[in-house]
């Protein structure tokens, strides 16, 4: 009984200064806003909104999941998350009769960095990959464009659960 006290009272102490989301994401009470600007596109891919896409999914992630505000001004933001579209790959990924192909996939790489403004280094700098498939042999443009707003949605996540592991 005596221990049961003792752990609801280091929970009850421990979690004052943790606030819950839904999401699962325990994020300190002093990070209030966060500053997502487009990462530039330097893949090369051709397609001309791969930095609209992930930008809109991050901001799904951390301000659409969280308590997080966005705002506009770097160095007034508490979390500043930056980085670049740094590869695009549209390859083979099964090959089917006759040596066609029936499944591509895209695959995305993304370097980003998160800083606090509360620290004076980087919190991380690393980078991301991203894949979706789609059929080639049916609507390849759509296909290829879904497969990469799907690579896009999955660098999110992960960057989203890299950052809510480190708070």
């Amino acid at each position: 009984m005596r221990q049961t006290l003792l752990f609801l009272g280091i929970l009850l102490l421990g979690g004052s200064c943790l606030r819950y989301s839904f999401t699962g994401a325990a994020i300190p009470a002093e990070v209030r806003t966060i500053h997502i600007p487009l990462f530039p596109d330097q893949s090369g891919s051709g397609l001309t909104d791969l930095s609209n896409q992930l930008n809109a999914a991050l901001v799904d992630r951390f301000v659409n999941q969280t308590r997080l505000r966005l705002i506009n001004d770097p160095s007034a933001a508490d979390i500043v998350i930056e980085g670049a579209i740094t590869g695009y790959r549209n390859m083979p990924f099964v090959i089917a009769g006759n040596q066609q192909t029936s499944l591509n996939r895209i695959t995305v790489t993304v370097r980003a960095s998160i800083r606090y403004r509360t620290e004076d280094r980087e919190r991380w700098n690393k980078g991301f990959i991203g894949t979706g498939d789609f059929d080639p042999t049916s609507d390849p443009i759509r296909g290829e464009e879904n497969a990469a707003t799907e690579s896009m949605d999955k660098i999110a996540q992960n960057m989203f659960n890299d950052s809510i592991g480190r708070w």
